[in-house]
């Protein structure tokens, strides 16, 4: 009798195990359903997004990447909560299950949700974009993708950086592609003998003429910026726009040596010739008096009228 007992209970047993399997097999094979249309959907619907961002033209490239990875988690995570509820899991109480476990992974996660937050904060001040050229304490390269988590830059020699949006957020940053002109400037030094004046006229006059071949300096200035016994050091100094600075930094300094040379003949040649960047506390660096910060008076802004001296 007890092994007959043990056998029937162990049919029944089965057999309803069976039927369980066999009322809760459609409601697994429809929520395995619902994952594959909603991945596949959510990769669809980012590759849509991403087509009409490059069909439109008019969206900043900037935010084109965390725009799209919205859309796909966004249907990732609606096609995750569907999915459980085909499989019976209520709601109330997978929304508990969700904010426990939600606690714990935020209190594990502490880093990843600080790139989040700096990713967030890059994307709402914008301080670069895709494209621009930045410097930070530990490397440099151009931008080539802003996402939630991470930032993508390639390095002037081709290395590929994934740089945590915390590290760019939380230290200083120097960005070579934000303003429209940037201030170079180069220490000449020259013999006692040469003729300052003519010297100072010759560099100045040389980058006044439209050249294309010449790396264009606007608002050219020399002056006097010390004097010895044998020798004398000017320095020249103008505003290149942005996207030619390169080409200025590579070829002024052989082009200043051809124009001296050429103009006030071989006693001009220079004996030093270095591109110099003057501090932020010296006052020779501003080019023209409305640059120059006065006491009691606002530093000028971008785009505001200089006042006329």
């Amino acid at each position: 009798m007890p092994i007959q007992d043990t056998l029937a209970s162990s049919q029944t047993f089965f057999r309803t195990l069976a039927a369980q399997a066999a009322a809760f097999l459609p409601n697994l094979l429809a929520a395995i359903l619902i994952l594959a249309i909603g991945f596949f959907l959510a990769r669809w619907l980012a590759s849509l997004v991403s087509r009409a961002f490059g069909a439109t033209g008019h969206t900043d490239e900037t935010v084109r990447g965390p725009l799209i990875a919205i859309v796909r988690y966004l249907v990732i995570v609606l096609t995750l909560l569907v999915a459980l509820t085909q499989l019976g899991v209520q709601m109330t109480s997978l929304l508990a299950v969700l904010g426990a476990a939600g606690l714990a992974i935020g209190l594990a996660l502490q880093g990843t949700l600080t790139n989040i937050a700096a990713g967030i904060m890059l994307l709402w001040l914008r301080p670069f974009r895709v494209g621009d050229y930045i410097e930070t304490q530990t490397f440099a390269g151009s931008v080539r993708e802003i996402g939630l988590f991470v930032c993508h830059l390639e390095t002037f020699d081709g290395l590929f950086v994934f740089a945590p949006n915390s590290t760019l957020w939380n230290v200083w940053m120097r960005n070579h592609s934000r303003a429209p002109s940037r201030l170079l400037a180069w220490s000449i030094t020259l013999p006692r003998e040469v003729d300052l004046a003519g010297a100072r006229a010759a560099l100045t006059q040389a980058w006044s003429r439209e050249d294309e071949g010449r790396s264009q300096l606007a608002e050219p200035e020399a002056f006097l910026d010390q004097l010895t016994a044998d020798a004398q050091v000017i320095v020249f100094r103008g505003r290149v726009q942005e996207g030619s600075t390169t080409r200025a930094q590579r070829w002024t300094a052989q082009t200043i040596r051809e124009t001296l040379v050429e103009r006030l003949g071989a006693a001009a040649e220079p004996r030093a010739i270095q591109r110099i960047v003057p501090g932020d506390a010296d006052p020779s660096r501003y080019l023209g008096s409305g640059d120059a910060p006065v006491a009691g008076r606002p530093a000028r802004q971008e785009g505001d009228t200089a006042p006329s001296s």
